[in-house]
């Protein structure tokens, strides 16, 4: 074998990917950006240059505020709620709870179920004649029944709750493996030296999962913005009433895919990302991700 077929051959094995990340990832990516400046709607209508037009005119459009406020609504359920119940359940599972191993087994049932078969299950879960959350819960309680994807009110409030069926359970596994990471000595010392309980957790416990909080907390940021399914099928297509379930992701599929503003559609996306990298920046820093250790 030539010299030259030997530094050639590994990379024909592995142009496949390369050719692929080109082609479904870069160029879109490249071609939003692009399309962001432009004016354009339909297709085989040429693009009319606009600037920063279709990013200045987001923030007046009344629609995108609206799925602005409603995606960080959910992010920062997804950060003060689903996040310290995850941490909650993975301290109370690590104290030595029977059946503990078959409760970890089954937090991975609802991440791996598809989002579609989800939305679903709770719209037959929600629904304020026959669903499950008013005959079976409220009801016996004599609370009135709630009409959850129907009044704006509870329609942000009824994601949230998917969201904590979803997410907590593989946020308290990740929590767990930080909690199985942290020498008992430490706390059998702090202990010994008159330390309660909650002095243990906050002054060893938390510091040491900092690494792990870091990764979950950025991990919903993220998947707060990017969230689409659950909105889309529940909410309905439109946002709901008073677009009270629209969500940045559904407004700018709608966008792009119904109304056929393709550079107004891309100027949305790229402002996601700026919002994502913005807020994933924030948590970095307070957290303290850029501090030396």
């Amino acid at each position: 074998m030539s010299n030259f077929r030997r530094k050639t051959i590994p990379y024909l094995f592995i142009s496949p990917f390369f050719i692929g990340f080109l082609i479904f990832w870069a160029y879109p990516v490249a071609r939003a950006l692009w399309l962001s400046f432009f004016q354009q709607t339909g297709i085989g209508v040429p693009p009319i240059f606009a600037g920063f037009g279709n990013y200045i005119q987001l923030w007046s459009d009344g629609r995108f505020l609206k799925a602005l406020f409603n995606t960080s609504y959910y992010a920062a359920g997804s950060v003060f709620i689903i996040v310290p119940l995850a941490l909650l359940l993975a301290i109370v599972l690590s104290l030595g709870l029977r059946f503990r191993h078959f409760f970890r087994l089954f937090f991975f049932v609802p991440v791996i179920t598809s989002s579609v078969v989800v939305a679903i299950m709770f719209v037959l879960i929600f629904d304020h004649r026959y669903g499950l959350l008013n005959n079976m819960v409220l009801a016996p309680l004599g609370l009135p029944r709630l009409k959850w994807f129907l009044d704006p009110r509870l329609v942000m409030p009824s994601i949230i709750i998917i969201g904590i069926w979803k997410w907590t359970g593989i946020n308290a596994l990740y929590f767990i493996a930080g909690l199985q990471n942290i020498p008992r000595e430490l706390g059998e010392a702090a202990t010994i030296d008159g330390a309660n309980g909650w002095q243990s957790f906050r002054y060893i416990t938390l510091p040491l999962l900092r690494p792990v909080l870091l990764f979950v907390v950025v991990l919903a940021i993220i998947g707060s913005y990017n969230l689409f399914a659950e909105p889309y099928l529940l909410a309905g297509q439109g946002g709901g009433p008073s677009d009270s379930g629209l969500f940045m992701t559904v407004y700018l599929y709608m966008t792009g895919f119904r109304f056929l503003k393709f550079g107004y559609a891309s100027a949305i996306g790229y402002t996601m990302v700026v919002i994502v990298l913005v807020l994933s920046l924030i948590q970095l820093k307070a957290l303290g991700a850029f501090r030396e250790t």
